[in-house]
């Protein structure tokens, strides 16, 4: 009985997580206009609902009811499989995400999280790095010039910025002496990793902008010369799927750097209960993705790359060095 209880829980854990990040991007994208409005002196969506609130229910129905086209020379199996590899490494990689230690529901105690991974860190990184296939096979089946050069960027992109963006979190590892998130957070009870290892922080968060393709590093999807990048052949419910994965990747690093450099669920000063905390500091590097997307312009490609092979990756590498000396 006991195993069907805990089976059954594991279920409902895995329905829940699945049906909030397939519903996030819902009040995102609603809140990322009105924030783009605001800061550009306008109203954002107003006509759907107060304030435009239902502008995001209006925008879903028109995608799930408009023509699902495939181009005529398109690779259409590759074409239809591309937008699922784009969305299913975001949805597995929190399988192993800890929102909290546990809460009492009816006397019982229930874990915040699916699964604890003793090489949870190590899972993360080897799943996201996925993603890119999809991106890569939707430019290649496309068969269009614009979107093929929008994945191959992407391809270079991303393999340019996983480097550092994995070598950041290293420091964290010599730390908490674990690759598990949930002794991560744990040994932050007292002082956040952010004030031992702010180098860190800083490479794993600008290349974590760089992996979510998000402004000023979305040279993917440069509307101005790629016309949409790898997927502008895409309409309807295709285009939405990689839509929901660009914000679900935005979740997940905003995620991944509160769990691994500002205490998870730890709170200070204030007593508010631990998962409260972790969603306050989510949202905040929720905001700073949506805020620096409409203050900082776009990069050229070469200054892109240059940013990642010159910069991170040496500051990174850097890190691991003056991290191994101090704490050992």
């Amino acid at each position: 009985m006991e195993l069907v209880v805990a089976l059954g829980l594991i279920v409902f854990k895995v329905a829940l997580l699945i049906a909030i990040l397939l519903l996030l991007p819902l009040p995102l994208t609603w809140l990322e206009r009105k924030i783009a409005g605001h800061m550009q002196q306008r109203m954002g969506p107003m006509r759907v609902g107060w304030h435009g609130l239902l502008q995001p229910v209006a925008d879903g129905i028109k995608l799930l009811t408009k023509e699902d086209h495939i181009p005529a020379e398109a690779d259409r199996f590759l074409f239809k499989l591309a937008p699922i590899l784009a969305l299913a490494p975001p949805f597995v990689v929190f399988a192993a995400i800890p929102f909290g230690e546990t809460v009492s529901v009816l006397g019982n105690e229930i874990t915040l999280y699916i699964s604890n991974l003793n090489v949870a860190l190590l899972f993360v990184f080897a799943v996201i790095g996925l993603e890119v296939y999809g991106v890569i096979f939707g430019g290649w089946a496309a068969n269009s010039k614009y979107a093929v050069l929008g994945s191959l960027r992407t391809c270079a992109q991303m393999i340019s910025y996983e480097i550092p963006m994995g070598f950041a979190v290293i420091g964290v590892v010599m730390l908490a002496q674990s690759m598990s998130l949930l002794d991560i957070v744990r040994a932050q009870s007292d002082v956040w990793n952010v004030v031992y290892q702010p180098i860190g922080f800083f490479v794993f968060f600008v290349a974590g902008l760089a992996e979510a393709q998000r402004i000023p590093f979305d040279l993917a999807e440069a509307e101005g010369d790629l016309g949409a990048g790898f997927h502008t052949e895409y309409s309807g419910i295709r285009f939405a799927l990689f839509m929901v994965s660009e914000y679900v990747v935005m979740v997940l690093v905003s995620v991944l750097t509160v769990i691994l450099f500002f205490g998870g669920w730890n709170g200070v000063l204030i007593p508010l209960p631990p998962l409260l905390w972790f969603l306050l500091k989510v949202a905040f590097f929720i905001y700073l993705f949506m805020w620096f997307r409409f203050t900082f312009p776009r990069y050229r490609y070469d200054q892109l790359m240059a940013i990642g092979w010159k910069v991170l990756l040496p500051l990174s590498l850097a890190n691991i060095i003056i991290s191994g000396v101090v704490f050992s």
